[in-house]
């Protein structure tokens, strides 16, 4: 068996959340121990993540769980050639590249108490590929396994996935923050109220619109690690609110996903002795139109939509020009996979002369019926949270100028999801998660027909042939030029609209240190300086880190915390 080569594609991030590094020197001379405490902007519908697709379940519940590998937390960019082992001791590919055999680490152990074996990774996989005899209510990742054929068990301590045909990136599936390994012993259904992991940290409880709790594992496998005795997420949805508390140092630091520039200005007001630190985000905002009902079945309507819409604007407002504009996958230079911005300018609506796109529009909604006398009115559906919320004002506001007028429909995170998996919706604004900056996952998760997150009911068998030759090619250039080729034709086909790339925002106190920021829902990935952990303890009593599972250090209050 051929021994794994390492796939030159990136892939921006492995995990929701942040990845926290330190050098190793100044981890030596930190004390272990204390409470690490965050306000957490939203109530997740429930603590499972594969049936969930929010930072706010994903994030907190990845320090419960493992990955068979995982990207190098210490590296600043996730890339495929950085991925590390994690369950899995070691791993090779077969001549032809169909079947990825892991050898894994024996010893380990669930929370509570069973052995980990071969078999809960099958039975894993099997959950998510709709094969076992256990259910996922929701299942909005089915569509990145759809090239494997089975896995099987080779035993208690190997296991191997069998794909239909070659696939360079699958193992930067399996490495994503977004596919940690379950035990077969507990239902999926236990799993949505109280998860039970291999990882650093054990749930302890879920309160609905209060709280989430998290408490050392002290029989990790991983020895002297994690240094934290806890984690606390304090549910907040009111950004207000929590930006008080943290200026009043009830909270460590913030997480990503609930910050934008503009309020990041009432932080250091609030909290002047906080640092923030902005960076690209891969999770786009999305318009999003069910093609499938009257009136966007109508393509025309769609095109109008998007020549319509002035993204700087949206930048402006939100980022206080902080973020970027591009096509589906991110834009370079922070994204691997984007559209050079000439290339970009060519598309339906990019074209920089917003007046001249929005006389177009005019003249197709004319053509259609519609004028300043006969506007068409629409309700827009978004989740009630302010980074989707916000920008759907805006967008509200934007598709006025083309007779066309809007009405809110803010829903709460717990219906978000169902309802637009359901396609109960005609126009909406979302952000579309990601859990890697690859082709793979963004393809066959939102555009690939019959997707769960394809929430368009978008289908064209040329895009999913184009899906197919991209995912097999090894060729990087090549594979990036089939890339752009099919972001042509879902910019043109009105696929999903995609409106900006945002800035993320994340702000610590003083004695958070050494951070490198992973925002890899994927993130763009830009590492902050690695910074001395010897410091003065402000406040004894929090010594942590913000977790993301994958074996990060952070000192805070002069104390490290060694996460995975």
């Amino acid at each position: 068996m051929k021994k794994q080569s390492r796939w030159r594609y990136v892939a921006a991030g492995a995990a929701l959340a942040l990845a926290l590094a330190l050098s190793p020197g100044a981890a030596v001379a930190q004390k272990s121990g204390g409470i690490l405490k965050l306000p957490h902007g939203d109530s997740p519908a429930s603590m499972s993540i594969h049936e969930e697709s929010t930072i706010v379940s994903e994030g907190p519940m990845m320090a419960v769980f493992n990955n068979l590998v995982m990207f190098d937390q210490h590296i600043a960019q996730n890339r495929l050639d950085t991925i590390v082992p994690d369950l899995a001791s070691e791993w090779s590919w077969n001549e032809d590249g169909t079947v990825l055999t892991f050898k894994l680490r024996q010893g380990v152990k669930w929370h509570d108490g069973k052995p980990f074996t071969a078999r809960d990774v099958k039975c894993t996989w099997d959950l998510l590929q709709g094969k076992g005899t256990e259910k996922l209510r929701i299942n909005p990742r089915k569509s990145w396994y759809q090239n494997l054929a089975e896995v099987t068990a080779n035993g208690d301590d190997e296991a191997s996935f069998h794909l239909k045909r070659p696939q360079p990136s699958f193992i930067g599936l399996l490495a994503s923050g977004w596919s940690p390994v379950y035990p077969c012993h507990i239902p999926a259904r236990d799993m949505r109220q109280h998860p039970v992991g291999t990882g650093p940290f054990k749930f302890v409880e879920f309160k609905p619109n209060e709280s989430i709790k998290l408490t050392k594992n002290p029989d990790y496998w991983k020895p002297g690690r994690p240094y934290l005795d806890g984690i606390e997420y304090t549910i907040i949805r009111n950004a207000s609110t929590w930006i008080l508390a943290l200026g009043l140092h009830q909270f460590d630091r913030t997480g990503p996903g609930f910050l934008s520039v503009a309020l990041s200005k009432e932080v250091e007001r609030q909290a002047p002795d906080v640092k923030c630190e902005i960076n690209s985000w891969n999770t786009s905002r999305t318009a999003i139109m069910n093609r499938a009902v009257p009136p966007f079945d109508n393509p025309d309507l769609r095109r109008a939509i998007m020549l319509a819409l002035d993204r700087k604007a949206f930048i402006d407002i939100i980022g206080e020009g902080q973020g970027e504009i591009g096509a589906t996958m991110q834009p370079p230079p922070n994204g691997v996979w984007g559209m050079p911005a000439e290339m970009l300018r060519s598309l339906p609506g990019y074209d920089p002369d917003v007046a001249k796109n929005r006389a177009q529009a005019q003249d197709i909604m004319k053509k259609l019926g519609y004028g300043p006398d006969k506007r068409l009115p629409v309700t827009v559906t978004t989740r009630n949270v302010a980074a989707y919320r916000d920008p759907a004002v805006i967008l509200i506001d934007q598709l006025k100028e083309i007779y066309i007028d809007g009405t809110l429909n803010a829903i709460d995170t717990t219906q978000w999801y169902p309802t637009v998996m359901r396609k109960d919706y005609a126009l909406a604004f979302t952000v579309t998660e990601t859990g890697l900056d690859d082709p793979d996952q963004m393809f066959y998760e939102n555009y690939s027909c019959g997707s769960e997150r394809n929430y368009t009911g978008y289908c064209n068998a040329e895009v999913d042939k184009l899906i197919d030759q991209q995912s097999v090619e090894t060729d990087v250039e090549k594979r990036r030029r089939i890339v752009w080729q099919i972001e042509k034709y879902l910019a043109e086909d009105g696929g999903r609209p995609i409106i900006f790339h945002p800035r993320s925002v994340t702000c610590s106190y003083p004695q958070v240190k050494g951070i490198a920021l992973f925002c890899s829902r994927s993130c763009s990935i830009r590492s902050s300086p690695r910074r001395s952990a010897k410091t003065t303890a402000k406040r004894a009593r929090h010594q942590g880190s913000r977790t993301n599972r994958n074996g990060a250090v952070v000192a805070i209050a002069g104390r490290s915390a060694q996460l995975r």
